[in-house]
């Protein structure tokens, strides 16, 4: 394939910016920066220039003359790939995040070690940026915006981001149909955003009742690419995937049904229901009605042994968010958070909560201004003192204990023992071996003073594969030890995956949903975390925070 121009100019900015990021001669970096600038504004291509031709423009020296016909030639400059090859994957990716210069991606991959474009998202949200020199709270936000922007472009992002972007689209879509004069059209989420998968790669919207689909589309906020009996492949303009299907209003059962399901859950069911018609049915409650099923709801129908229980008449009567009384992992601004401890237990009361647990990091987080035991006493008498002023609410000691590298706690038992409860979590040397990870793992479950085991592999979705762990046994070392395990409900993390709770609830192990708060705001990602669990099939009675306070204090005394 041909390089333009422009593609190749790139390839100095990146060359520039990576020698800079390994701080290398600035006379040599500038002058391939410099390069870039002349490069871009060149209108006769360098692909088919002839090399004196090339040497003579004003701004290619010898060695970026060399550089172009290796790039041209190879498709790579050897002197990138050197640095490339001594600098991770994901920072080399943070290159290209717009406002997001060498010197500033070198301070977080040196001091925060930070080392992937989704973890660098995941300290945004943290706070984690701000405490670094030259980095203020402005300076975090415009991170993060622009590298939610950069992670839409590479069509792939968690849920919660794509949640976000098909709200965009249907309102857009509603206020042409507005303008168009086209009234009553039905407009429905399909697909992976409507199953509600931890990660999306395109949003997939069904239309009924419009006769001219074309007339919507702009060459802006929703650009038409191509057009396909009834199916109309477009992107937003954030250069997302969008496809959106069109079909008459009487059969809009039939077809939601069709684009919501997983190819393995609609070949099962077409397996099961040879020889039945589902074509022109308005509802969806119609389809499984002629198939004889109780209805599925759309975040299960991802694998085909659904259908069994189903047929036994034993789906799961899934959580909702109503379902939750107390919210139980949250940070304050004694550790990494952005509000106080009065702040948080407010916006918990007033969001219908019956309880918080205030679960700052220990002293091993140093990073995130872990408490020391003199901290953590401080912080308990400003919790008693709160809870006097508290009607029908109830803040509880906790704390978010780093399990250290040989599986202890962070604390001495006589700190332990002062807490309400204790989350057990990993945030260090993420890099041991499975069976090294697990034995880790299970002699922090087997603490007694051990309550939930936090964010079992420390995942963050799109950016950081989890801890390797032994699920199966991780899992039985919990129902042994009467040890509850978080569903961590940060869009980012959804750890435990969903995959493995029906496994947790068949060995008895309850599911805490966790929002792991880190301001006011970050108390409503329980939302998304009730969004996994009902993907993996949790009831209310398997979930430990749906429980009121008396019921939370009935666990916790089962230990002692």
């Amino acid at each position: 394939s041909k390089m333009t121009n422009k593609e190749i100019a790139r390839a100095f900015a990146d060359l520039a910016a990576i020698m800079e990021l390994h701080n290398e001669n600035p006379y040599k970096i500038k002058s391939y920066q410099n390069a870039y600038i002349t490069l871009r504004k060149l209108d006769t291509p360098l692909e088919t220039m002839p090399r004196a031709e090339m040497d003579a423009v004003k701004g290619i020296g010898k060695s970026t003359g060399d550089k172009i016909v290796e790039l041209l030639t190879t498709g790579e400059i050897s002197a990138f790939r050197q640095y490339a090859d001594k600098t991770p994957a994901g920072v080399v990716d943070m290159l290209h995040i717009k406002g997001f210069g060498p010197k500033k991606i070198q301070a977080v991959w040196k001091e925060l070690e930070i080392e992937s474009v989704g973890e660098l998202l995941y300290a945004c949200n943290e706070n984690r940026l701000i405490e670094l020199h030259g980095f203020g709270q402005k300076t975090q936000e415009e991170i993060r915006k622009n590298t939610e922007y950069y992670l839409k472009s590479r069509n792939k992002v968690h849920w919660a981001i794509a949640d976000e972007m098909t709200e965009g689209v249907v309102k857009y879509l509603n206020s042409k149909f507005k303008e168009l004069k086209i009234s009553n059209v039905l407009v429905e989420r399909v697909g992976e955003v409507r199953r509600l998968m931890p990660v999306v790669e395109k949003i997939e919207l069904l239309v009924a009742g419009v006769d001219n689909m074309t007339q919507v589309f702009d060459n802006q906020k929703l650009v038409l690419l191509k057009e396909n009996d009834n199916s109309y492949f477009a992107k937003t303009e954030d250069n997302f995937p969008v496809i959106i299907y069109t079909c008459a209003k009487d059969e809009m059962g039939s077809k939601m049904f069709k684009y919501s399901g997983s190819r393995p859950f609609l070949e099962s069911f077409v397996k099961n229901t040879e020889g039945v018609d589902f074509r022109h049915l308005p509802t969806e409650q119609a389809v499984f009605e002629k198939a004889n099923l109780p209805f599925i709801p759309a975040e299960l129908r991802e694998e085909g042994g659904i259908l069994e229980l189903a047929k036994a008449n034993k789906l799961p009567e899934l959580i909702i968010l109503g379902d939750i009384k107390g919210v139980i992992h949250t940070h304050t601004t004694w550790s990494d958070g952005l509000h106080t401890t009065r702040d948080m237990a407010e916006k918990a009361q007033q969001l219908g909560y019956q309880y918080i647990g205030i679960s700052d990091h220990s002293k091993a987080a140093f990073y995130a201004n872990g408490l020391k035991e003199d901290r953590v006493l401080a912080q308990w008498q400003e919790i008693d003192a709160l809870n006097a002023e508290f009607f029908n609410f109830k803040i509880l000691k906790s704390i978010e204990s780093d399990i250290l590298n040989d599986g202890s706690l962070d604390y001495s038992d006589d700190i332990l023992r002062g807490f309400d409860f204790v989350i057990a979590s990993v945030h260090s040397n993420l890099k041991m071996a499975e069976e090294k990870a697990t034995a880790r793992l299970i002699k922090a479950i087997e603490n007694p003073f051990t309550t939930i085991l936090g964010h079992p592999t420390g995942r963050l979705l799109l950016s950081r594969e989890g801890y390797p762990i032994d699920h199966k046994k991780v899992i039985d070392a919990c129902a042994a030890n009467l040890v509850a395990i978080e569903l961590n409900a940060n869009p980012y993390r959804l750890d435990l995956d969903w995959t493995w709770i029906p496994f947790a609830r068949e060995r008895g192990v309850l599911i805490s949903i966790n929002p792991d708060a880190h301001s006011t705001t970050g108390i409503s990602d329980i939302r998304y975390g009730i969004m996994a669990a009902r993907k993996g099939g949790l009831e209310t009675e398997g979930c430990l925070n749906a429980r009121d306070l008396e019921g939370f204090y009935d666990f916790l005394s089962q230990k002692k």
